[in-house]
């Protein structure tokens, strides 16, 4: 029964390729994630290709894998913390009970609010 489980999962799942480095890497993907993997493995790509240029004759190849990957690791974390709301959550919800407050209006949960009522596009 588990075996028709995943077989059932991968029939609804794309079957892509991807070239990375020379290496063909075979993948399972949602049809409307395809896309999100062909540019990360384009991204990838230019970013190794771009450290090899650069240090062709002074670093190994496994040197300039590892320098791309850090090089991603690092974009990727500095664009998490560019990203993280909490503290403006925080801060709008001090606000907030304190208009209330001055107001003398039913204090409400901002986090609450800002999930039913806004709709980021």
């Amino acid at each position: 029964m588990k075996n028709n489980v995943v077989m059932a999962d991968e029939n609804k799942k794309l079957h892509i390729r991807l070239n990375l480095n020379g290496v063909d890497l075979p993948v399972y993907v949602n049809p409307e994630d395809e896309p999100i993997y062909r540019n990360a493995a384009k991204l990838i790509r230019e970013t190794v290709n771009a450290y090899a240029d650069r240090y062709r004759t002074s670093k190994s190849e496994k040197e300039v894998l590892y320098m791309a990957m850090i090089d991603l690791a690092v974009n990727l974390e500095t664009q998490k913390t560019r990203n993280d709301t909490a503290p403006y959550d925080d801060i709008l919800a001090k606000i907030t009970t304190e208009i209330e407050g001055a107001l003398g209006v039913k204090q409400t949960n901002v986090a609450e609010n800002k999930s039913k009522n806004i709709n980021i596009i």
